[in-house]
């Protein structure tokens, strides 16, 4: 009795330490904006929850009282978060995390080899959960009270027509770009998901590299990510990132590890390696299919699907540029407020009106669309960003950080050196337009795109948009965008100021039902479906056919021609410029059809053309 005691006024008190860690402001230290964490400490915190995490498969959530009761045995559990993945059928699957990091140990060290498959065992965090009276039976267990799941099914994302509701149901503009951010971006549950693929990778070459990480990158942990967005890994075998270390500068070690010398070039080793990895990902490590092995790319990468997690994974190892790269985005969305919501409404807005695309082609990426939205950022009469110059500049000895390619990505990890302090007070909704205005007069045959200056410069090549990589300078991260696609931008950028014009002009929501009603946004996004951009197409389909314009039918029409559907229109004001030119068409083919073959000098027709 005194030990049930003790132990539960210990998990108490566990329990209130993770409440105050996880949950409490942080107290302001240098390099952190208003009590919020750097990306080192950002870093640090999830892989920390990922080594005292375990992923639990389940037959549905009922089953979490009687998990919970179970795995409570082997420590005291903070936190249990349910997810679903939807294949043939629904598979249901529990992440519980634990007080520490040896309780997490010691739940995956009591598991055992499922003795119905012929594979080779290996322990991992992926476990799942039989029924009662497999196996042995254990000592009697104290029946626990289950506290609420965080999450249920919390990596669904969220339906269309859900969100299309909340937009309708916002107050103004301003609302409906914070309801767009907040229901689509990567939430809490994701990004641990996220942390513990790369943990299972790291535990899997421990052994022989026990200094290896496996460290993600890219939009899963700079900020900008969505529900459902793929994870970038970089698997390193020592914890060289690329910072220098004073100490070890200092004193070096006498002792020297023994190493097999590499017999051809650092591209080809690299791509041998990365062979042999994507053979033991395929092999050994439960969870990964569908293993693809792209080792001919500028960065080579192998792709996996993870089933149990229902994620797509890109693993490199040469890739320390992205590494720092997703550093330096996530000290951009840090920086304010508003970088964030504003950078998901654009690539929102691109998406729908076909822009991007999931598959890399001609047209922009989400990554030259974020870089578009920063340098915008950097150009306001009252800059929100500085450029990167200024980082470098405030950079001090510990910030050096130089790739094993020689590419420095050195610039300050403490912001509150650079004495940046943006006056901008514009809304969300007046950034919105400013950026569709702003590019919809941008020079893109003649001028670059560089956020390290802050200002654009002379193009260097005769690529049709040019962005600088903000850290290999050399690089042109568009160019891959063709000059349809950079003449498409510039199109729809264009109609956009135009329609967010009026919305921003008339900021109050007009009167309707609110259920048909689109305002705002709506109005900017048009639909996904019409607007997906195919391999082989190089502009958009007619918005309005030729023959819709007139109502007669042709003279060789049968009378069996079912009838056109009926035009509807979205506003009165392109219906009246549709009714005009039926008339002005009308009225020509009269005069063409009174005078034969001939076609009057004074016609409109050769009116026009004379100018």
């Amino acid at each position: 009795m005194n030990s049930l005691v003790r132990r539960s006024a210990q998990q108490l008190s566990l329990w209130r330490t993770y409440c105050v860690k996880h949950n409490a402001p942080e107290a302001a230290s240098p390099g952190r904006n208003a009590g919020r964490p750097n990306y080192e400490e950002f870093i640090g915190r999830h892989q920390r929850q990922a080594q005292c995490s375990i992923v639990v498969q389940v037959s549905s959530e009922k089953s979490y009282a009687e998990l919970y009761n179970y795995c409570s045995s082997f420590g005291s559990i903070m936190g249990a978060h349910h997810y679903c993945v939807r294949q043939d059928e629904t598979l249901h699957y529990i992440l519980l995390e634990y007080a520490t990091s040896d309780e997490a140990a010691a739940a995956i060290g009591a598991g055992v080899t499922n003795g119905e498959l012929s594979g080779v065992p290996v322990r991992s965090p992926f476990l799942w959960f039989r029924a009662a009276g497999g196996g042995r039976r254990g000592p009697k267990l104290v029946a626990n009270t289950a506290p609420a799941l965080l999450s249920l099914d919390g990596t669904r994302q969220v339906d269309q027509g859900h969100l299309l509701g909340l937009l309708r149901g916002a107050a103004d503009i301003e609302e409906q770009v914070q309801q767009l951010h907040e229901h689509t971006r990567l939430n809490e549950l994701g990004i641990r998901m996220r942390f513990l693929a790369a943990l299972q990778v790291q535990q899997a070459i421990a052994g022989m590299f026990p200094a290896a990480q496996a460290q993600p990158f890219g939009s899963s942990v700079n900020g900008f990510g969505r529900m459902g967005c793929d994870l970038d890994l970089i698997l390193r075998f020592d914890s060289d990132m690329g910072a220098k270390s004073p100490l070890e500068a200092a004193m070096p070690s006498r002792l020297v590890y023994h190493t097999k010398e590499n017999l051809s070039n650092g591209r080809s080793q690299t791509q041998r390696h990365m062979e042999c990895f994507g053979d033991m990902l395929h092999l050994f490590l439960p969870g990964v299919c569908h293993v693809r092995r792209i080792l001919q790319a500028r960065v080579p990468i192998i792709k996996y699907h993870h089933e149990h997690l229902d994620l797509e994974v890109d693993l490199s190892m040469s890739n320390l540029t992205g590494f720092y790269m997703s550093e330096l985005l996530y000290m951009f969305g840090e920086m304010d407020l508003r970088v964030r919501p504003l950078t998901f409404t654009i690539r929102r807005w691109a998406q729908t009106c076909g822009l991007t695309n999931p598959s890399p082609g001609r047209w922009i990426s989400n990554f030259s669309l974020t870089c578009l939205v920063m340098f915008f950022l950097q150009q306001l009469r009252q800059p929100i960003l500085p450029p990167i110059a200024a980082l470098v500049k405030a950079a001090e000895s510990g910030d050096s950080r130089v790739t094993e390619d020689g590419i420095n990505c050195t610039f300050t990890r403490n912001v509150d050196r650079l004495g940046f302090r943006s006056r901008n007070q514009s809304s969300l909704s007046e950034l919105l337009l400013q950026f569709f205005e702003f590019y919809s007069q941008f020079d893109f045959h003649n001028r670059a795109i560089s956020l390290n200056e802050g200002k654009p410069l002379s193009k260097p090549d005769h690529s049709a948009m040019y962005i600088v990589n903000p850290l290999e300078q050399l690089l042109n991260v568009s160019k891959n965008v063709s000059l349809e696609e950079c003449e498409r931008l510039r199109i729809e950028v264009r109609n956009a100021a135009w329609v967010l014009e009026s919305e921003v002009e008339n900021a109050s929501v007009p009167e309707g039902d609110g259920q048909e009603l689109s305002w705002g946004l709506l109005n900017l996004f048009k639909h996904p479906e019409k607007a997906v951009i195919r391999p082989n197409m190089f502009f958009k389909p007619r918005m309005v056919e030729v023959s819709d314009l007139f109502e007669q039918k042709e003279a060789g029409a049968t009378s069996s021609t079912p009838p056109a559907p009926a035009i509807t229109y979205k506003s009165a004001s392109m219906r009246q410029q549709v009714q005009s030119i039926k008339a002005a068409t009308r009225s020509e083919l009269k005069q063409l059809r009174g005078s034969g073959s001939s076609v009057p000098a004074s016609s409109p027709k050769n009116r026009r053309s004379s100018r």
